[in-house]
């Protein structure tokens, strides 16, 4: 793994960027804690603001852990907005839903235990803003699932563009690069799901992707038509 930001610098950032409550600064300790991988305050300011941003009044997350990038969300939402939690883990799921209480979001909260991929069959758009932070090799399929259920002006965010668990980040930059030295066949599935996404996303009209080197990075795709 590679570091996105210097130590000073992440500090720095998550100085100067909002400050969790209390709910919130209690997730953070128990990801600590439990060595949770999280998105961390500096990403989930993020999340929040590009909520706003596209004034959302849903948003569907594939893959919702304890909650966490969630509760950053629900915030941005009306009173009478929804947002859309996926987990594979039951006992994760209902911790989610005991910190969403907690901090009054759970009235716009719909919790689906299972498959994401399967959950978001059963949803009709639209979702102004998507968060993909689920098994690496399985982005792209996700992408397609819920693409045409993002609207103009609507977001898709994907999570650990840069690192994470298993990711090569030599192997992927160096295939983004075009280094013909680099056959993609060999990369591992994390990296190659990675590439994929990022090769997809990029490839498609419809949207201006970025990418944002915070916490492990987050690929931030813009519905331009």
């Amino acid at each position: 793994m590679v570091d996105v930001l210097s130590d000073e610098i992440e500090r720095f950032v998550r100085a100067a960027g909002p400050s969790p409550d209390e709910t919130l600064a209690e997730m953070d300790d128990y990801a600590r804690s439990q060595g949770f991988p999280h998105v961390g305050p500096e990403v989930g300011a993020v999340l929040r603001f590009l909520a706003r941003a596209s004034d959302a009044e849903r948003i569907f997350e594939f893959g919702s852990g304890y909650g966490y990038s969630a509760y950053w969300f629900a915030e941005a939402l009306p009173d009478d907005g929804e947002i859309v939690l996926t987990e594979v883990d039951e006992d994760e799921l209902e911790l989610a839903r005991d910190y969403l209480s907690r901090g009054g979001y759970d009235d716009r909260v719909r919790y689906e235990l299972g498959d994401a991929l399967e959950t978001i069959e059963r949803y009709d758009g639209p979702f102004e803003t998507v968060l993909i932070d689920h098994q690496k090799h399985r982005y792209p399929e996700a992408f397609e699932a819920v693409r045409e259920k993002v609207p103009v002006g609507g977001v898709i965010v994907a999570d650990n563009a840069i690192t994470a668990g298993s990711i090569v980040f030599d192997d992927l930059l160096a295939t983004l690069e075009g280094d013909e030295s680099v056959d993609k066949g060999d990369l591992n599935e994390s990296t190659r799901g990675i590439v994929d996404y990022l090769e997809r996303v990029k490839s498609d009209p419809a949207f201006e992707t970025i990418i944002l080197p915070l916490g492990e990075g987050i690929a931030v795709s813009y519905r331009v038509e």
